[in-house]
């Protein structure tokens, strides 16, 4: 045996109580993922209430999108958490498209229209890997897997439009988008309730 490996360095897994430790810090904050959910319902059911021709609102209100996406998932990754770089990454670059959208809402939305498949594309793959990260501490990791590859295929639709039909699109599919990020996070906070009770 190493001497690192004897010492409980790299290669060693953690020890039981580390990781009753990292799983109470994040069970104790299962409301956290109710209230984001709640408040993903209530962004959606605003954003579907715009029409086409509000684009500056549009813009601010998917910069805004972003923004609380980003802080999302950079407070998860503040987290004992597997694979925490990969919360952090996504997490910094929801926050730069939000700031980018915010400062030019109008931009925004011409951009969008013309990247829109692009950008439903990784928001489905996220959610899909998303889903696979928390695969063993969520039993309905599968509605995050399947929101995802109906993302995805949404992209592949998406991008055959024109730019009329595309910002009418952007509007609806914001408003999916935030529908199905909230239905998710308050089913990621029952699952990690129950983990939390379990424990």
């Amino acid at each position: 045996m190493s001497e690192q490996a004897a010492r409980g360095g790299i290669g060693t897994p953690p020890s039981e109580s580390g990781v009753r430790l990292a799983a109470g810090e994040i069970t104790d904050n299962w409301w956290l993922w109710l209230v984001t959910g709640i408040a993903w319902i209530i962004v959606s059911v605003v954003i579907l209430q715009f029409d086409e021709t509000s684009v500056r609102a549009v813009g601010v209100i998917i910069g805004f999108m972003f923004l609380f996406a980003g802080i999302q998932n950079l407070f998860v990754a503040s987290m004992a958490v597997p694979l925490r770089w990969v919360w952090a990454c996504f997490g910094v670059l929801f926050v730069i498209a939000g700031l980018i959208s915010i400062a030019y809402p109008e931009d925004t939305v011409a951009g969008l229209a013309d990247l829109l498949g692009f950008l439903f594309l990784l928001i489905g793959l996220w959610w899909m890997v998303q889903a696979f990260l928390e695969r063993a501490v969520n039993p309905l990791w599968w509605l995050g897997l399947i929101a995802g590859v109906l993302m995805t295929g949404v992209a592949f639709w998406t991008s055959g439009q024109f730019f009329i039909e595309k910002a009418y699109v952007i509007l609806v599919f914001a408003g999916l988008w935030a529908l199905m990020q909230g239905i998710a996070d308050i089913a990621r906070a029952f699952a990690v309730r129950g983990l939390h009770e379990a424990a």
